[in-house]
């Protein structure tokens, strides 16, 4: 499969980032191919693949700090290859390996990137204080970065794109390196940007990791997009998987009531007050907006909300994770109505794409 047929998928929301054709050869050699992608305002985005696939590459051009061999990339609406300033002063970067001044501490360091971007000590301070205070850092504010872990570093970088109050943070394998709380914590600062209306672009190698955050998914091999989607619709297009979730709910007819809601093809009777019931996409190999829609009405016609989240590890079983969790949707417990005259209905929080 192509990235050639996703080139409008944010197009029904505003556009912060869009590639055409984008490629970066050396020599002979593409180290990215004619990639074609959009992400919209707001969302995070994975470059989900292996080292070398050419994530960090597809990065560096967004930026302006490598040539551009073909195509184009729009930032806001900027070239950055002809206005690389404009860029960068709207867009936050943590690369990799993050550098700071280990002489410094953590708030030097801050004032004086602060202090390049233009604002005066005043707003630095307030700025600053609040940035460490969001990154969990404040209580190590005056020692010296020399003394950081990784997962500390990372974190100042974290806090220096908060203090840019940057509309949009490119994170290239933010937790790379890190231990799995170091890992979670990270994650969720990164839940807190979004949902201050940043848009998080992702780099990462590690499936659990962009499973966990991602809106959607764009996954390079080689060079290539091969596929780009939400989790769940990329499991559903390879996998034909469908999606399960368990309920108990007591009353006369359930089992019947819950097959009777469209999308759901299944529906298991576990014990007199308890069912699974199961959505599958019409044609299994296409994409699952049918499949993750037909789940979602299940869901709304129960009396509440529940977003599909796949698995991809069976598309690239080499693909490292940090921790072997079983693959699912993520349910939060809540109690509905449910259609008709059942008197009670709880989901219980364990469901799965099958």
């Amino acid at each position: 499969m192509s990235d050639q047929q996703y080139p409008d998928a944010a197009t029904r929301l505003e556009t912060v980032i869009a590639a055409r054709d984008l490629t970066k050869r050396y020599g002979k050699t593409s180290v990215v191919d004619a990639i074609n992608f959009d992400i919209a305002k707001g969302e995070v985005f994975g470059l989900l693949g292996p080292n070398g696939a050419g994530k960090t590459t597809t990065i560096l051009m967004m930026l302006g700090l490598t040539e551009i061999s073909g195509g184009q990339v729009s930032v806001l609406g900027f070239d950055p290859a002809r206005q690389p300033l404009q860029v960068k002063r709207r867009v936050g970067y943590l690369p990799d390996a993050v550098g700071f001044y280990d002489h410094l501490t953590a708030v030097e360091n801050l004032a004086y990137a602060a202090k390049l971007m233009g604002l005066s000590m005043a707003e630095r301070s307030r700025r600053i204080a609040a940035a460490l205070t969001r990154v969990r850092l404040l209580d190590v504010a005056d020692k010296r970065v020399a003394t950081f872990s990784r997962g500390m570093r990372q974190r100042l970088g974290l806090a220096e794109i908060i203090v840019k109050r940057a509309e949009i943070a490119i994170l290239d394998e933010p937790t790379s390196g890190l231990d799995p709380q170091a890992t979670i914590e990270f994650l969720d600062l990164i839940r807190e940007l979004k949902a201050e209306g940043v848009t998080v672009l992702l780099s990462s190698h590690m499936l659990d990791q962009v499973q966990r955050v991602c809106d959607r998914v764009a996954l390079f091999r080689a060079g290539k997009i091969a596929m780009m989607g939400s989790v769940a619709e990329l499991s559903v297009q390879v996998l034909g998987a469908g999606f399960v979730v368990e309920v108990e709910a007591d009353g006369a007819g359930i089992a019947r009531r819950l097959a009777a809601i469209p999308g759901v093809g299944n529906v298991e009777t576990l014990a007199d007050d308890r069912f699974r019931m199961t959505a599958r996409p019409r044609r299994p190999g296409r994409c699952c907006a049918r499949g993750g829609r037909g789940q979602r009405r299940a869901a709304a016609a129960l009396g509440r909300r529940a977003e599909p989240r796949g698995d991809l590890r069976p598309l690239f079983p080499g693909y490292p994770v940090r921790r072997r969790a079983r693959c699912g949707v993520r349910v939060q417990h809540s109690r509905a109505s449910v259609p008709s005259s059942s008197r009670s209905y709880r989901t219980i929080s364990r469901a799965s794409a099958c």
